[in-house]
């Protein structure tokens, strides 16, 4: 898209009271120096990253990794979170995330540092809702120590961007005034930039983007249903998203990060990203072409941050592969594509 057409769709999407404020945050957002986050979601393992797997990542052309220190919530509707616990894996704990960020930090690999939350029985984050006041105040100071503890970590180790939630969708809007608070906590002991990561299906619905510094979306879009879609047919859809985001950095004054994106390496890879329980043949080719298209289409925008692939095992030699049908690129023909497009100057 050119940049004519693209003021055009700026215009047109405010009222004339707010021309001349969109212009304002258009140019804002061009005129950022940032470079790109060319990123990985690094795989938390029942042991520490070792120095012999830092090359793979390098060699991918990356030069950010998300590390994820997760946390144990045992029902969606009741607060006990529990994290750095000794039933956890290793990697998953504050040594495991502190000696994740050393190794990339001592390699000139920059970190997004992003506490997630695991529900018992796999239930969605964005179903976490408390029953009473009780529960929900419980669950906000258990929240609040998790993050706050990962966030002096983050600040020793001079981590550059921290993710203050993952898909947390009726707890972020439900409880809007407790993340604002958060945040201002956060900012009083961390130096570096935050985001958050909502779910692709309501990111505009998040009211407190303008109090972090990234507007954070996991990015995993139905674009093509079938199998193996066309090439046109995906970056037909991915143009119509790319118009979506220009519009809503705009009005933001805020760039996008993909918090998280990725595909599968099935045929209907393209249909429902974000299922990684669905059955379909095994297919590289459309992993290729479904990354292929959100690159061309999103990657070099200005408003765009960049995004961190979904994911990265520090094992790679053994990582995923011609009978993998997983998310990741590792021994596929997609990891080509993504260094390629990493690598770009």
């Amino acid at each position: 898209m050119n940049k004519l057409v693209f003021l055009f769709l700026v215009l047109t999407f405010f009222s004339c009271d707010s021309q001349t404020q969109s212009i304002d945050a258009l140019q804002s957002i061009e005129n950022q120096d940032f470079e790109k986050m060319n990123g990985l979601s690094l795989v938390s393992m029942n042991r520490l990253l070792e120095a012999s797997e830092v090359p793979y990542i390098l060699r991918s052309n990356a030069n950010w990794t998300s590390v994820i220190p997760f946390a144990f919530l045992p029902s969606q509707d009741a607060p006990g979170l529990t994290f750095n616990s000794e039933r956890q894996w290793k990697g998953e704990r504050i040594d495991g995330a502190k000696n994740a960020i050393q190794l990339m930090h001592e390699n000139g690999v920059s970190v997004m540092l992003k506490p997630q939350i695991w529900v018992g029985h796999g239930v969605f984050t964005g179903k976490i809702e408390m029953q009473n006041e009780k529960d929900w105040k419980q669950l906000e100071d258990e929240y609040g120590s998790y993050i706050l503890t990962f966030a002096k970590l983050a600040e020793e180790e001079k981590v550059e961007m921290i993710c203050i939630g993952t898909e947390m969708h009726e707890f972020a809007v439900q409880r809007a005034d407790f993340w604002k608070s958060l945040i201002k906590d956060l900012r009083e002991i961390y130096s570096g930039k935050l985001t958050y990561a909502e779910n692709w299906d309501c990111y505009s619905e998040v009211s407190f983007w303008t109090d972090l510094d990234f507007i954070g979306i996991d990015a995993y879009f139905p674009i093509a249903e079938g199998n193996n879609p066309s090439e046109g047919k995906l970056r037909e859809a991915w143009d119509k998203l790319e118009s979506e985001f220009s519009e809503f950095s705009t009005h933001v004054d805020m760039q996008i990060v993909f918090t998280e994106y990725g595909y599968r390496s099935i045929a209907n890879c393209a249909e429902a990203p974000w299922n990684y329980k669905s059955e379909s043949k095994i297919s590289e080719r459309a992993q290729e072409r479904a990354l292929s298209a959100l690159y061309d289409a999103i990657w070099d925008k200005p408003y765009f941050a960049g995004g961190f692939l979904w994911k990265w095992y520090p094992d790679h030699e053994k990582a995923g592969g011609s009978k993998n049908n997983m998310f990741t690129v590792q021994n596929k023909a997609a990891e080509k594509l993504v260094r390629e497009v990493y690598g770009r100057k």
